[in-house]
């Protein structure tokens, strides 16, 4: 049996920028995303700037960062509801399985319901299947589709 891991969930700090960094990358690598420090450190740069709507959540045990939560709030007016999304979810591969996904969502969704929001959503890729283990025990699946647009040059 895998023992449970019990983190601080947390909001991302200054002091935190190198492990962040090392989990983010790894995050980018799990998505087989091109390696960017521009992106990385524009992502840092957001999550640095209170003014921002990108916030960031992390777990911690032991002064050690096991994974982060990346989210912001967001309305639809079709249903005149406002939520928190989840934009990014990562656990470093030790934790998996073992609470630390699980302690970020919930901390998501106490989140929500203290700002009064619908509800916390979140997408994942159609073959992540360890994930959607976990999100199906929390919450939902959709039949919505999701489609991305490029920008129209002019």
């Amino acid at each position: 049996m895998t023992t449970k891991i019990a983190p601080t969930i947390r909001f991302l700090t200054p002091t935190d920028e190198n492990q962040w960094r090392v989990l983010f990358r790894a995050y980018r690598e799990f998505y087989k995303l091109e390696e960017s420090e521009e992106v990385v450190s524009r992502a840092w740069g957001w999550f640095m700037d209170p003014t921002h709507e990108c916030k960031a959540l992390v777990a911690e045990a032991d002064g050690e960062i096991l994974g982060f939560a990346h989210h912001h709030r967001f309305s639809s007016p079709y249903t005149g509801t406002s939520h928190i999304f989840l934009d990014d979810l990562f656990t470093v591969p030790v934790a998996r399985g073992r609470g630390v996904g699980r302690a970020l969502i919930g901390r998501l969704t106490d989140m929500a319901a203290a700002e009064g929001r619908a509800g916390v959503q979140w997408m994942t890729a159609e073959d992540n299947h360890q994930a959607q283990a976990l999100y199906n025990t929390l919450a939902a699946r959709t039949a919505w589709v999701t489609y991305e647009a490029e920008p129209t040059s002019e």
